[in-house]
């Protein structure tokens, strides 16, 4: 699986010109089930993500996570991570997982993030959506698993 982190101060999803998902300071997660990933994957990721230190102490180092901050996670599923532009200028995305595989690790994932006791707001999976939000720092990571 693959994810792009955000840290944010806000952040929310609107599909249909409603909000469907919204955070205050947390992470923004996009998330991006790749063709053979498994629950084991999704589970690796989610305690990475959880465990991941870029929030400031006092000291101003990055050396909290979203744990440690009582942070929100508003994950998006976004297939798009799997582009490949090795071939020309329009990307393919093959690799992607099929949507029945990658919407059910999609949600796996957003529990397991849950089972470590971060509050979870989500996206529509495979739905249109406008995603706004603020990214503290910037700090931005890229993760595979």
């Amino acid at each position: 699986m693959r994810c792009l982190i955000q840290r944010v101060t806000e952040a929310r999803v609107d599909v249909g010109g409603e909000t469907i998902g919204a955070i205050g300071q947390g992470l923004m997660v996009l998330v991006c089930a790749m063709g053979g990933d498994n629950e084991d994957n999704a589970r690796a990721l989610a305690r990475k993500v959880v465990n991941l230190r870029i929030f400031a102490d006092d000291a101003g180092k990055m050396n909290k996570s979203i744990l440690d901050i009582g942070g929100s996670c508003l994950v998006v599923s976004q297939f798009t991570l799997a582009a490949d532009t090795s071939r020309g200028n329009r990307p393919g995305f093959s690799a992607a997982a099929p949507p029945d595989e990658g919407n059910a690790l999609y949600q796996r994932f957003c529990d397991f993030v849950r089972e470590h006791g971060v509050s979870v707001e989500t996206g529509e999976f495979g739905g249109d959506m406008q995603v706004s939000l603020t990214n503290d720092g910037p700090i931005t990571i890229w993760l595979e698993m």
